[in-house]
């Protein structure tokens, strides 16, 4: 299995380089499963569900985010809205796994 992982994303920048290259790179080298740093991609401060949206449109599987996860407050009812859908979009943004549990959002997948 082939892995891709992208650092941060940062900002319009950043998502434009992830549309303009990512799928002749995963094509390239017969990348199984892309990964990236979404927690900045909303201008370097956060992640929104329709940044996220997008994101996955453009050939990534899974976000991770770090400390700026929740500088989008909407962030927060996305995450909540995983309940009953193990696979779906909001399942695949991930919150920092050595975070307190009763926050929002979950530290991993499977898929």
């Amino acid at each position: 299995m082939r892995i891709l992982f992208i650092g941060d994303i940062f900002g319009r920048p950043g998502r434009t380089i992830v549309r303009d290259r990512l799928k002749g790179i995963v094509r390239e080298h017969g990348i199984d499963l892309v990964l990236a740093n979404g927690e900045n991609s909303a201008a370097g401060f956060g992640i929104t569900p329709a940044l996220a949206e997008d994101l996955f449109d453009l050939g990534i599987d899974v976000l991770t985010t770090g400390n700026h996860v929740w500088d989008k407050r909407e962030i927060v009812q996305y995450f909540e809205s995983v309940d009953g859908n193990a696979h779906g979009p909001a399942r695949r943004v991930l919150r920092p796994a050595n975070y307190a549990q009763d926050l929002p959002g979950r530290g991993f997948y499977e898929g």
